[in-house]
C-alpha cells in the first residue's frame, strides 16, 4: 500500500514536492485515482487525486482524520553517530518501525562523527514511516553538544548508558509505560568519565544493557525494542 505525506488544509491535501514527484512520476497516478494520505502528524485520510503533476498533486479527503493507535510511552533517544554513517541510517530506519518519538545526536568527547547530513536522515525517516504504516513523524533533531542535550531534556525520566562500574538500573526494571524516557548511547569508545558524572550531577540514572558489548548502533536498537516490550 502506498502511501503519501501531505499538509491538508479545509478537506484538501497538498503532497509534498517529493511526494508529488514519487506520484506522478515514478507510480504515474492520474486524476480521479483514489491514495492514502497521512499529515505527519498521527493521522491518517483518504483522497481522491483532483491535480496532478511532477512539482505539486492535490487531493480531496474523503476519509479521515483516522487517528493512529498511540504507543503506551514516549522515547526519546540520543546516540552519537557512527562513524559509518551507514549503521546508523540503518538503526534509525529500525528504530522507527519499533517505535521511537524523538531522535537527538549527540557529539562527544569520543565521537567519530561529527557531522550528518540532516535532510538524508529526513528522508530514510520518512520513508520507515510509510514503510511500517504510522502516522506519526517522529522529530529527528541535528547534532547537539552533550551538555547541551543534558541540560535542555525535559523528559520525566533520564538515563545513560556507559560501560563505567557504577550503581546502574537494568533497562529490563524501567518503568516506560505512561512515561517519557531519554536514553542517551555514546560512540564506540564510550562516554567520557567526566561526561558520565556530569550526567549524574543533573539527575540522569546510569543504566545497564546486559552483559554483553554492544556496538553503538545495537544499543540504540535495543532500547528501543525494550521500550515496545516492556509498555
Amino acid at each position: 500500500m502506498n502511501i503519501f505525506i501531505a499538509s491538508i488544509e479545509d478537506k484538501v491535501a497538498v503532497l509534498t514536492s517529493e511526494e508529488s514527484w514519487h506520484c506522478a512520476k515514478v507510480l504515474r497516478k492520474k486524476a480521479g485515482e483514489e491514495i492514502n494520505i497521512i499529515d505527519g502528524k498521527g493521522n491518517f485520510y483518504r483522497g481522491i487525486l483532483t491535480s496532478v503533476s511532477e512539482k505539486k498533486c492535490i487531493a480531496g479527503i474523503t476519509s479521515g482524520p483516522e487517528a493512529q493507535k498511540k504507543r503506551g510511552y514516549q522515547l526519546h533517544l540520543a546516540i552519537a553517530p557512527t562513524k559509518q554513517i551507514d549503521r546508523i541510517e540503518w538503526m534509525i530506519e529500525k528504530a522507527i518501525e519499533i517505535g521511537v518519538d524523538e531522535i537527538s545526536f549527540i557529539q562527544c568527547k569520543n565521537s567519530e562523527r561529527v557531522v550528518i547530513k540532516p535532510e538524508r536522515i529526513r528522508k530514510i525517516v520518512e520513508s520507515a514511516v510509510k514503510q511500517s504504516l504510522q502516522a506519526y513523524i517522529p522529530k529527528v533533531n541535528e547534532l547537539l553538544p552533550f551538555k547541551q542535550l543534558i541540560e535542555t531534556s525535559k523528559c520525566d525520566q533520564n538515563f545513560i548508558a556507559h560501560c563505567f562500574e557504577s550503581e546502574k538500573q537494568s533497562v529490563k526494571k524501567i518503568n516506560f509505560k505512561g512515561k517519557s524516557t531519554l536514553i542517551l548511547i555514546g560512540p564506540e569508545g564510550d562516554f567520557a568519565l567526566e561526561e558520565v558524572e556530569y550526567a549524574s550531577k543533573n539527575k540522569f540514572n546510569s543504566l545497564d544493557l546486559g552483559d554483553n558489548r554492544l556496538r553503538t548502533e545495537t544499543a540504540g536498537l535495543y532500547v528501543c525494542l525494550a521500550a515496545s516490550i516492556l509498555s
